[in-house]
């Protein structure tokens, strides 16, 4: 996820490009660059960093003129510098672009651009647009534009300037936020609404495959073939507090429902053009050193931890290797065996965790492979591991991990599928039929997001109890784990998960009358041993929440009331569970009137041990 933001009008566009970027850094903040129509021609500024760092770059020598582009980047192709940092040009440096997405056929196009003399010198995917315009323009930025964008394939919202045509800013979107903002001799662009709300409350929301052509005095919105369309105008009414979470009234709400894109992001370039295998072109392993792997290790802290899990399953089901789970904080401090043959997984949102680190640089010190699972690019665990798999869920600025947790899981989906295909140890057609399902998931998690208000209703029960327990078996007790975390992180209800089967063996003298259990019954190979262990807790006066599957009649006859969730493969079922369990913390925390994306005693990154 990136921030765009474009200006052409009357007035000095550098101090409306930095202070729409200044609104966008949520949404990114390895970089940050602008591109202004100046006296000499189009001039790029950019640096490696936090916004202020390009401020102090143009604070001796600003960019003067009334028409430009800007960006602040979260890295995915390429680690944080100046040279990624974007806007982009071509080699003549009379194009350039802004990006936000991803282009999952980059280097093909990248090849072809190559043999015919494109030099390129950044290592983005975006820096492929700038050149591909420039070998599609003949005379018609709009029409190279359309013509480039035809050739691409991913997601992206774009700015681009030539300076060839000064009076024209081109905009284009494409599964990624694009506004465009009608001012009164002057326009705008932005990838969301507080970029623009300083100058103008007018805008066009663009919808997948609108282009815009942006002029002083005008705004034309054509299709990518370049027929004229309309679009109604949206007035904007809200604060600009409001607007900086996109009208949700919490940042972990917006990152809840930020899910779907996540889960599309971090599949991306990841899938073949057929969608039936695995690629991951980012690791330099090789399929050598994949058949050398006799146990995983994988270490995390947290949420990160629950993440492990879950991957432990998918790696020991899929690749049928054997997996131990650690905290990060125990790992070094246990003697673990690790041997040449060892692979650690460690796995962390931010890539700064201490104690995970820490564990990186012990399973390295002892000869082990290690591979990272990180949001953030160009971090320091990204940087020390020996292979990154990114997740693309975009800055997580509420303290509670939702969207970062469940795009971890996506990428132990891949992994374990990856490895499953060098060793062969699943069959080519249930490769396909997971990566199928995978690929529903968003839809899936869009229509648990549509009953948003039934979990309400359960939350607002809940919240006026001190005591919660969680249970469930095999992955569901994965799930249970981290729905406890939730619950326990922002509402500060005392909230306890339990392998279902675990209850006999003491846990049942906590269950009392009235108490609230939320029961996990996804996995179908269990769930009548499941069963067994709910009516164990409502024998004993527990008030039962069950989360099941779509379809399912029975639990109902042994549970209070019942949540379904869209019916998928087993081992997917933790990225669908999961989220009832977010929207029921974040009602929960909500109803006790905390504050929900700044809970007590917590931070976002834990950088100390």
């Amino acid at each position: 996820m990136c921030g765009i933001v474009g200006y052409i009008g009357h007035r000095d566009s550098q101090a409306i490009l930095i202070e729409g970027l200044k609104k966008l850094e949520y949404r990114g903040y390895d970089s940050a660059g602008i591109a202004v129509f100046t006296k000499n021609g189009l001039e790029v500024k950019k640096a490696k960093g936090r916004l202020a760092n390009l401020e102090s770059e143009l604070a001796g020598a600003p960019l003067e003129g009334s028409a430009g582009i800007g960006h602040t980047r979260w890295a995915t192709h390429g680690k944080p510098s100046d040279v990624n940092s974007h806007p982009h040009t071509d080699n003549s440096s009379k194009f350039s672009v802004v990006h936000n997405g991803i282009i999952e056929n980059y280097l093909g196009l990248k090849e072809e651009l190559q043999a015919k003399g494109h030099v390129f010198v950044s290592e983005t995917d975006t820096e492929v647009i700038a050149h591909l315009v420039a070998d599609e323009y003949d005379g018609d930025i709009v029409a190279a534009v359309q013509r480039a964008v035809a050739r691409m394939r991913g997601a992206y919202a774009l700015g681009v300037l030539t300076e060839y045509e000064p009076d024209k800013l081109v905009a284009v979107r494409y599964a990624s936020p694009l506004v465009i903002g009608i001012g009164e001799g002057e326009n705008f662009i932005g990838s969301d609404i507080p970029a623009i709300l300083e100058h103008t409350r007018n805008v066009f929301i663009l919808n997948d495959g609108d282009m815009a052509i942006l002029t002083r005095d005008g705004i034309e919105l054509r299709d990518l073939t370049g027929n004229l369309i309309s679009r109604e105008i949206f007035h904007v009414d809200w604060d600009l507090v409001t607007a900086e979470k996109a009208g949700f009234d919490h940042f972990m709400l917006k990152e809840i429902y930020e899910q779907p894109k996540a889960y599309r992001d971090t599949m991306g370039a990841r899938l073949n053009d057929t969608g039936n295998r695995v690629v991951l072109p980012e690791l330099t392993m090789t399929e050598e050193d994949i058949r050398s792997i006799r146990n995983v290790h994988i270490v995390a802290c947290g949420t990160a931890y629950h993440a492990g899990l879950v991957g432990k399953s998918v790696i020991e089901k899929l690749a049928r290797i054997p997996v131990e789970t650690d905290v990060a904080s125990e790992y070094r401090y246990r003697a673990p065996i690790i041997t040449k043959d060892t692979l650690v997984i460690v796995v962390s949102q931010s890539g700064e965790t201490a104690d995970t680190l820490a564990a990186l640089r012990e399973a390295q010190r002892c000869g082990a492979r290690v591979l990272a699972i990180t949001n953030v690019v160009g971090s320091s665990v990204a940087r020390e591991a020996n292979d990154v798999i990114t997740t693309w869920a975009g800055p997580e600025i509420a303290v509670a991990s939702t969207k970062a947790y469940t795009s971890q899981l996506i990428a132990f989906y891949l992994l374990g599928l990856y490895m499953a295909q060098v060793l062969g140890t699943v069959e080519d057609a249930v490769v396909s039929e997971t990566i199928t399902a995978m690929q529903a998931l968003p839809e899936q998690v869009e229509a648990i997001l549509e009953q948003a208000e039934v979990l309400k209703g359960i939350a607002e029960a809940v919240s006026t109890h001190d005591n919660l327990f969680f249970i469930g078996r095999g992955l569901d007790y994965a799930v249970a784990v981290e729905g406890s975390l939730k619950l326990k992180e922002i509402s500060y209800i005392h909230s306890e998960a339990y392998a279902a089967g675990e209850l006999k063996h003491g846990t049942l003298a906590l269950i009392e009358e009235g108490i609230p259990v939320i029961a996990l019954a996804t996995q179908e190979e269990l769930f009548e041993k499941t069963v067994s262990n709910i009516k164990e807790v409502k024998a004993r006066g527990a008030h039962v929440i069950g989360v099941v599957n779509d379809g399912d009649v029975e639990l109902a006859k042994s549970v209070d009331s019942t949540f379904a969730i869209p019916k998928t493969l087993a081992l997917l079922t933790p990225a669908l569970a999961v989220v009832p369990l977010q929207l029921l913390s974040y009602y929960a925390s909500l109803a006790r009137g905390n504050d929900v994306d700044k809970p007590r005693n917590l931070a976002k990154s834990v950088t100390v041990e």
